[in-house]
């Protein structure tokens, strides 16, 4: 099994839209001001059950603080660069995206009411997760392997350090990580046909039901 190497720039791409949103944030009264994280498009739960469903995604490319930035950013270029010349463009992108809203899905379904969420670490957990998936579908492969247990450690202490840490949206990286391997499994490796059709499909079918069981959750709490 071989891989063509790609320029990253979608991640590149994401990188400066974040940088720019970060940016305007903070001329717009600052990215830790609460009311300029709202603007923004922050996710706080009963704004998305009284019709703000765009904080579903939004949040996605909004940070709080320039740790918080800094963090996902150098976090983002490191899977970026070595996850998206392997999946292609395309795939990193729907992944990177799709993730990040399951994410947001399941800190709507299960989180606090009024707590206000931000970043791209759903996005994150979600790429650390399809990587991991990969490395089961083809094992074969030891580049793979190895690289599965890397993302697969980074899950497991960045999940303990979440229980540890006040403030974290745990159900957002869980939520990331779980839609992150159903799409993993889903879009697979370009130009290789496994896992087969079926299991794509129903892979794909589950990534859909869970994130609308979490959608009529959170409108069900919070309606």
């Amino acid at each position: 099994m071989s891989f063509r190497r790609r320029d990253p720039f979608v991640t590149w791409a994401l990188l400066v839209l974040i940088a720019v949103v970060f940016l305007l944030e903070s001329l717009a009264g600052g990215s830790t001001n609460l009311q300029t994280l709202v603007n923004f498009g922050a996710k706080i739960n009963y704004l998305v059950q009284d019709g703000d469903w765009w904080r579903l995604f939004t949040p996605i490319f909004l940070h709080i603080g320039v740790l918080h930035i800094l963090t996902n950013g150098v976090t983002l270029y490191f899977v970026g660069t070595i996850l998206e010349p392997l999946i292609g463009h395309v795939r990193f992108l729907v992944i990177f995206l799709l993730s990040g809203i399951t994410g947001n899905l399941a800190s709507f379904a299960f989180g606090s009411a009024n707590s206000i969420s931000a970043g791209a670490s759903t996005s994150l957990f979600g790429l650390f997760a399809a990587f991991l998936a990969l490395a089961l579908i083809y094992r074969e492969n030891n580049f793979l392997g190895q690289m599965g247990k890397t993302f697969l450690a980074l899950i497991i202490i960045n999940l303990l350090l979440d229980f540890a840490m006040t403030g974290v949206d745990i159900w957002g990286h869980l939520g990331g990580a779980v839609g992150g391997f159903l799409l993993g499994i889903a879009l697979g490796l370009p130009g290789i046909r496994r896992p087969n059709m079926i299991i794509r499909l129903i892979s794909l079918a589950f990534c859909l039901v869970i994130s609308y069981f979490m959608y009529s959750k959170g409108m069900a709490v919070y309606g």
